[in-house]
C-alpha cells in the first residue's frame, strides 16, 4: 500500500526537483517545450535527470521499484514533449542520468548522509542559475546568498534525516563537498564556453575556472554559509522532536510460558489454590 502514495509522489518530485525551474522559466518566451533538445542545455539533462532520480530514490526506497520509474517517466515525457528517437544521444543521456539518480537516491534512503552528498552538486548547480540571468540587477548579492545557504541547509537537514545528531559530525564533510561542486560546475561552464579550440585550452580554462572558484564563494558568501548551519540547528531539532519516541525493545520472553522461566519448584504459582472456607462444613443429618 506504500507504492500507492509513493510511486505517484516520485513521478512528480522527478519533475519539480530537476526540469521545474528550467521548464518555467521559457514559458514567458513562449517556448513550452519540455526538455530542449540541444546539446547547449546538456546540463538540463544530465543534473536535471539527476537531481530527479535522487529524490525519487529517496520516496520510493526500493531500487528495484525506483529503476523502472525513473525510466519510464523519463522516456514518457521524452516522448510526450515531442521529440523524436532521433536525437538518441539526448534521450540515452537523460535515462542514464535519471536512473543513476535513482540508484543513489535508493541508498541514500538507509543512510542520508549518503543523499546529501549526492544532492550537493544539483543543489550548487539550482544556486548559481539565477546569477547567470541577473548579470545587473540590484539584489543579486542577497538573492545568490540566500540560495547558497538554503541549499547548504537543506543538505545538512537530510544529513541528518535518518540518524539524528550523530549524523551532525558529517557536516563538516557535507559543507566542502557543497563548496567543492560550485567549483564544478563553474569548471563546466568554463569547459563548454571554450569548446572548439584547442584541447589544451579548453582543459586549462577548465582547471582555472575549478580552482579559481572557492576564493570568490567564501569571500562572498561566508555570512550566508554561517546563517545556513544556524538554520539547520533548529530545522533538524524539531524534526527530531516530532519523530514518534523508539520502540522499548522486545522481551525475549514475551511469546514463552511461565514454565519455561520459572524453575520446576514454582510451579505451585500457576496453580489454582483450593477454595477455602472460613466455617467448616456441616454433615446434612438424615
Amino acid at each position: 500500500m506504500r507504492y500507492l502514495w509513493t510511486v505517484p509522489a516520485a513521478v512528480i518530485a522527478w519533475f519539480v526537483a530537476g526540469f521545474a525551474p528550467t521548464y518555467l522559466a521559457g514559458l514567458p518566451a513562449g517556448t513550452t517545450t519540455f526538455v530542449p533538445a540541444a546539446s547547449s542545455r546538456l546540463d538540463l539533462l544530465v543534473l536535471g535527470g539527476y537531481a530527479g532520480g535522487v529524490v525519487a530514490g529517496l520516496l520510493v526506497r526500493r531500487l528495484r521499484i525506483a529503476a523502472p520509474v525513473v525510466l519510464v517517466v523519463a522516456a514518457g515525457t521524452w516522448g510526450l514533449s515531442g521529440h523524436s528517437l532521433d536525437q538518441r544521444d539526448l534521450l540515452i543521456t537523460l535515462l542514464a542520468a535519471s536512473v543513476v539518480g535513482g540508484v543513489f537516491g535508493a541508498i541514500g534512503s538507509r543512510s542520508s548522509v549518503f543523499a546529501a552528498f549526492a544532492l550537493s552538486l544539483p543543489v550548487a548547480w539550482y544556486a548559481v542559475r539565477p546569477a547567470a540571468r541577473l548579470d545587473d540587477w540590484r539584489w543579486l548579492w542577497q538573492l545568490n546568498g540566500l540560495l547558497v545557504a538554503m541549499g547548504l541547509a537543506l543538505l545538512l537537514y537530510v544529513c541528518c534525516w535518518r540518524r539524528g545528531w550523530s549524523s551532525a559530525l558529517y557536516w563538516p564533510f557535507v559543507a566542502a563537498a557543497y563548496l567543492l561542486s560550485f567549483a564544478i560546475v563553474d569548471g563546466v561552464k568554463a569547459v563548454g564556453g571554450a569548446q572548439g579550440g584547442p584541447v589544451n585550452d579548453v582543459a586549462d580554462a577548465g582547471t582555472d575556472a575549478f580552482f579559481q572558484a572557492f576564493e570568490p564563494i567564501l569571500r562572498e558568501y561566508w555570512p550566508w554559509l554561517v546563517l545556513a548551519v544556524l538554520l539547520a540547528i533548529p530545522m533538524t531539532a524539531l524534526k527530531l522532536r516530532a519523530l514518534p519516541p523508539p520502540p522499548p525493545p522486545p522481551d525475549p520472553y514475551a511469546d514463552r510460558p511461565n514454565d519455561a522461566v520459572l524453575s520446576d519448584d514454582l510451579d505451585w504459582i500457576d496453580r489454582d489454590e483450593p477454595r477455602r472456607r472460613l466455617l467448616p462444613g456441616r454433615t446434612p443429618i438424615a
